[in-house]
């Protein structure tokens, strides 16, 4: 949120007040080198003080000289004199960038709280003479880019895409990646017949029949003649005793859906009863014997292929789309499986930086927070108008165009820089007001200078802003003032409160907070104004930092003045 100053709501008030003063004596006097200068050219105007060695002086501070600009005050110089009196001069450097004929004013000087005058101080500023035929001419030197301050973005977005990339490589290496298939897999995926005959291979590479383990002989062996009949003819082949294995394997011959031979079924029959019996521990059978058996199985592996019927096309289809339908379910598994453990990192970090930062700072980190943008940016320092207005804001304020009337400039001059408008999130406005004093006011003012210290009225001016404020829409205003210091001694008033400001085009508004620092020095009254949201704790803490760095002088000027 941002406040313009407008010219209608100050332009009449700042013509009522008028500066005071005492009558000079001669223990101040002045000298100036020259009366008549060029425009940027310098003069050393000098302020002689005659004073017991015990007396305090203060000296003027600051742009007093206005019209004029004081470009350098020069260190006191102190003289030893007689009758324990010394002889105090300052030199102060002059310059104006205007032609014209201007007044130097009437500069206090104060001698033990008593205020002392000098003579107001006629100068002419001449233009400077260019003959164009014979001075060089250039061209307009282009914009020069100014590269903004370094910020540590990159090194955030680095540690975030690197956290990504290592996650990413986790979930692919674990879960969408092909694993190489140990050897028990490769066999697994063979044909049930390609692995019935390996299965046969290697029982008679094993060593059972050596160590004498018929009986684990016969149980492996008879394992693999009904696992490749329960892939292939009988889906309960494992679970069948043996003479519901055999009674299938006639019924399945005499319906002719297997042609096998009633010699193998004999064979696969006398092989099982043998496997029963040493499993039972009712015989044991010699080696050859059970070598012999081994044989048989091989061949009854081989005509049960045989006395398959080949697969139709219609069950190749089937066989395919299961297929497929198995690869769908593998590939749906493995996202879930991928969106599941991201959401539990996601949930997982966010609960971890919510401990440690809090909740709402990790979710306005994430969504975004206008306020919380501003305060973590890029803060700008830089000083505002004449006399300066040093000043930490988050973003630079633009100059602000018064649009006074031609009768108001002649009486006063006003520079406003803003940034932000009344119904933004947040606005820093900084107003500078000079008020032009002929030269007959400036002499009554002189008379009058022990009575005033200011032309204006910090109360009043506060009640003109306020009223401002209304004007722009805003309402339910609250006022509070009270005595406001500069960290560089600068005192003036500080107004504050809560408002509320209508959103154009709805019936409903914000609710706001508003500082307003106002800072008189003679005919120069200096405003602050800044506006911001209610219950954002981002905008509390960047208007403490912004009010933390106003300063009215720069460090040298306060370092003369001490």
């Amino acid at each position: 949120m941002a406040f313009r100053f407008r010219s209608s709501i100050f332009g009449l008030f700042f013509m009522f007040f008028f500066l005071g003063s005492w009558v000079s004596f001669s223990q101040v006097t002045t000298e100036v080198d020259t009366t008549k200068i060029r425009i940027g050219e310098q003069i050393n105007y000098k302020i002689n003080v005659e004073a017991d060695t015990l007396s305090l002086v203060v000296f003027p501070e600051g742009q007093t000289f206005a019209p004029l600009e004081a470009v350098e005050a020069l260190k006191i110089d102190t003289t030893n004199r007689k009758d324990s009196k010394y002889l105090l001069s300052r030199i102060y450097k002059l310059t104006q960038f205007d032609s014209g004929a201007y007044t130097i004013p009437r500069q206090k000087v104060i001698i033990d709280e008593k205020p002392f005058f000098t003579d107001s101080l006629k100068v002419a500023v001449n233009t400077v003479q260019i003959d164009t035929t014979k001075q060089k001419l250039y061209d307009i030197k282009p914009i020069i880019e100014v590269e903004k301050s370094k910020s540590d973005w990159w090194k955030w977005l680095l540690i975030a895409l690197l956290a990504i990339g290592i996650v990413a490589f986790l979930l692919y290496w674990f879960i969408w990646r092909k694993k190489p298939l140990t050897k028990e897999e490769e066999i697994a995926l063979l044909p049930p017949y390609d692995r019935a005959k390996l299965a046969l291979e290697k029982l008679d590479e094993s060593d059972y029949l050596v160590r004498s383990e018929v009986k684990e002989y016969y149980s492996e062996l008879t394992f693999i003649i009904r696992k490749y009949l329960d892939e292939k003819v009988y889906d309960r082949a494992l679970e069948s005793t043996t003479a519901e294995l055999i009674s299938r394997l006639n019924l399945l011959k005499d319906g002719n859906q297997i042609s096998l031979p009633k010699e193998t079924i004999a064979h696969i029959e006398s092989i099982l009863q043998r496997a029963d019996l040493v499993k039972f521990a009712k015989s044991a059978p010699d080696i050859e014997l059970a070598k012999m058996d081994k044989t048989t199985i091989d061949k009854a592996v081989d005509n049960v292929k045989i006395s398959l019927p080949e697969p139709s096309e219609e069950e190749k289809l089937l066989d395919q789309k299961y297929k497929e339908e198995q690869e769908r379910k593998k590939k749906r598994k493995k996202i879930w499986l991928t969106v599941a453990i991201s959401l539990f990192l996601i949930i997982a970090t966010f609960i971890g930086f919510g401990v440690k930062y809090g909740f709402g700072y990790v979710k306005d980190t994430i969504i975004g927070h206008e306020s919380k943008e501003l305060l973590e940016g890029n803060w700008v320092e830089s000083a505002y108008g004449f006399p300066p207005v040093w000043i930490e804001t988050p973003k630079v304020l633009k100059r602000v165009d018064a649009n006074l009337s031609d009768e108001v400039k002649q009486k006063l001059s006003m520079t406003t820089f803003a940034y932000g408008t009344l119904l933004d999130v947040f606005s820093v406005v900084i107003n500078t007001t000079t008020v032009k004093m002929p030269q007959q006011q400036q002499q009554k003012q002189a008379q009058t200078q022990g009575q005033e210290e200011s032309a204006f009225d910090l109360y009043k001016v506060s009640e003109e802003t306020i009223k401002g404020f209304e004007a722009k829409g805003a309402s339910n205003i609250s006022v509070k003032r009270e005595k406001f210091t500069t960290p560089n001694g600068a005192e003036g008033l500080k107004t504050f409160g809560t408002l509320s400001i209508k959103i154009p085009n709805s019936e409903y508004g914000v609710d706001a907070k508003y500082e307003l620092l106002c800072f008189a020095n003679e005919n120069v009254l200096q405003q602050i104004v800044i506006t911001y949201p209610k219950n954002d704790t981002y905008a509390d803490n960047m208007v403490q930092r912004i009010m933390d760095s106003i300063e009215l002088k720069p460090d040298e000027v306060e370092e003369d003045q001490n």
